[in-house]
């Protein structure tokens, strides 16, 4: 069987998973829609600003659009958040004090927070005497629920935080619904202080976000799924009116919060990336399944299953060897529009503890919306696959990478 007749076999294998993307995609796509019509978006919203940015209406109205989609009180949407684990920092900073604690409910966070939260001498959260506990998932990679409830006994946490994408681990990523569990779950055993949710690759997988299923506050990267393929950089804090308050004194000043902050550039490309992020979120959700069933009629194990529900844009494929590993990764490098022509190496990029080789060769530097793919190069040899802007270009991806391998 040549790559072609394989595709053909996986799309039509795939028809009904596709049309239920399609399903999520039009009902997210009205719920931005109605987002920016409640909000009077006009032109005048894509104005940039210079200085201090007092009175900036695309600044104030872009959080009020991000809010109401998310079913928010309040949201921060700033190019001043610089990634998603800046993101992530100026939140956990914002919602935590000296000799706070915080529980990691569904294990290790992602790679790039282990400095943010356990660095010595470098500003962490314990060098400011946060107080942090991790419990593992069990054997199924999900959360557990015996280990989280012992600990709610024993200590008394200001943070639960819960990483809603598996990382570089090869768990399943979250579902709203299991999100919501935990949030219930939590409540019930007496929690009162910030259920902390880091959303990022899961926007508009769903019908819902977490803050709709009781989170207090979502965070996530506008280069992944809100920004739509469009937004140059930035990020996202929303959740209850309180916690992104304080966030906003994080991010600016204590005495200053919201109030300021500027973007000369304009904020149409973040206004149209959101718009457009439902449709792109879905061609992304289409290629992942696409390249994960043709590697699975190859032999090749990858997650979430196939069966399984969606619940962010990334697949996670193993691999026997390095060489594989690394090979599958160039494959994506080759068949994308900008820097197709060059040879990846894997590198000591900083924040991870092993060489990670990275295939994006995207418009918008490191985005993971557009076709991209990265792995750490450690046993069990595994990349991760996510992006693609159009179904097209992810089709056509999983034809390079198919006939490389055949």
């Amino acid at each position: 069987m040549n790559a072609n007749e394989m595709i053909g076999r996986a799309q039509a294998a795939l028809k009904d998973k596709f049309e239920e993307i399609d399903e999520v995609a039009l009902f997210n796509q009205e719920k931005v829609l109605s987002a920016f019509r409640e909000e009077r978006i006009a032109l005048r919203h894509f104005d940039g600003t210079t200085g201090y940015g007092y009175g900036d209406e695309g600044r104030d109205a872009l959080g009020r659009v991000y809010a109401r989609a998310f079913g928010a009180e309040r949201a921060i949407v700033s190019p001043a958040l610089l990634s998603g684990t800046h993101a992530l920092t100026v939140a956990l900073f914002g919602v935590l004090r000296p000799h706070s604690r915080i529980l990691f409910m569904t294990g290790m966070p992602y790679d790039t927070l282990h400095g943010v939260v356990w660095g010595e001498g470098n500003g962490s959260l314990s060098d400011f005497g946060v107080e942090t506990e991790v419990c593992p998932l069990n054997g199924e990679g999900k959360a557990d629920y015996a280990a989280v409830k012992q600990a709610l006994l024993r200590q008394k946490y200001d943070v639960v935080h819960i990483q809603r994408s598996r990382g570089y681990d090869l768990r399943d990523a979250f579902t709203v619904e299991e999100i919501g569990q935990m949030c219930a779950f939590l409540r019930a055993n007496g929690f009162g202080g910030c259920i902390f949710v880091d959303n990022c690759y899961g926007e508009f997988v769903e019908k819902r976000e977490p803050t709709e299923a009781g989170a207090d506050l979502i965070v996530g990267s506008l280069i992944k799924n809100p920004g739509g393929g469009i937004a140059p950089t930035g990020g996202y804090i929303a959740g209850r009116e309180k916690y992104v308050t304080q966030c906003e004194y994080r991010l600016t000043a204590p005495s200053v919060g919201g109030e300021i902050g500027s973007y000369a550039y304009g904020y149409r490309l973040f206004y149209q990336g959101f718009f457009l992020a439902p449709h792109t979120v879905a061609q992304t959700l289409k290629g992942g399944l696409l390249i994960g069933k043709c590697m699975e009629m190859l032999g090749y194990e990858n997650f979430p299953k196939l069966d399984k529900p969606l619940a962010d844009i990334t697949r996670a494929i193993r691999f026997h060897t390095a060489e594989e590993l690394c090979g599958f990764i160039q494959s994506v490098q080759d068949i994308s529009p900008v820097d197709s022509f060059v040879k990846l190496e894997p590198w000591d990029m900083p924040g991870y503890d092993a060489k990670v080789i990275m295939a994006a060769g995207t418009f918008i530097a490191g985005s993971s919306i557009e076709l991209s793919a990265d792995a750490p190069v450690r046993e069990p040899y595994t990349a991760y696959f996510q992006g693609g802007l159009t179904y097209e270009h992810c089709k056509l991806a999983c034809k390079a990478v198919l006939e490389r391998l055949l």
